[in-house]
């Protein structure tokens, strides 16, 4: 039998609140104190992660290293997020310090579309994470957003056989067609 630890009520709940939560094989997350609860991934959702993982490792520097969810990220003391895919110096990681990633990617499923899209693009920007990728598998497209003073730019996406071309965190070329079945 799993026993479900209390939730604190009357009050936002923090990253010592999600560290206390049972390990269950949900995936748990932290927005602004708010308790996120996902299911499992859908396959489109889960073939787009794998295959991005491996296109990006492709071509990864050795100073970089390229991981997957589930891992937390903390962006604030209320708000802990697993996202799918990241990008991070191999330094930050070697120094046991809070992740703090390059590159930030999200798989689209039907349960976290809007989530993905508003409450974590928007926590993204805030944390200061340079670059955020959002995989739509459905389309299939990838939009990218890149931080500029402080806030993210213009969107760029592109679709089906179209080719995403990148300098920063490093050299990627990417058609979202590769991202799928």
């Amino acid at each position: 039998m799993v026993t479900m630890s209390l939730l604190p009520e009357r009050r936002t709940l923090t990253r010592e609140d999600l560290d206390a939560m049972p390990d269950d094989g949900h995936r748990y997350e932290l927005i602004d104190g708010s308790l996120i609860v996902t299911p499992s991934p859908s396959l489109p959702h889960q073939v787009a992660v794998s295959q991005l993982l491996v296109v990006l490792q492709r071509s990864c520097p050795h100073h970089l290293i390229v991981l997957s969810a589930p891992l937390d990220v903390a962006l604030a003391d209320d708000t802990v997020v697993q996202p799918d895919v990241m990008v991070v110096a191999r330094a930050n990681c070697l120094a046991g310090d809070d992740l703090r990633p390059l590159l930030i990617v999200e798989a689209l499923s039907p349960s976290t579309r809007q989530i993905d899209l508003t409450l974590k693009k928007a926590r993204y920007e805030i944390a200061g994470t340079p670059h955020y990728w959002v995989v739509d598998p459905g389309v299939p497209s990838i939009t990218t957003w890149t931080l500029v003073d402080g806030r993210y730019g213009e969107p760029e996406t592109v679709t089906g056989t179209e080719v995403l071309t990148l300098s920063s965190p490093y050299a990627i070329s990417i058609s979202p067609v590769q991202l799928t079945l």
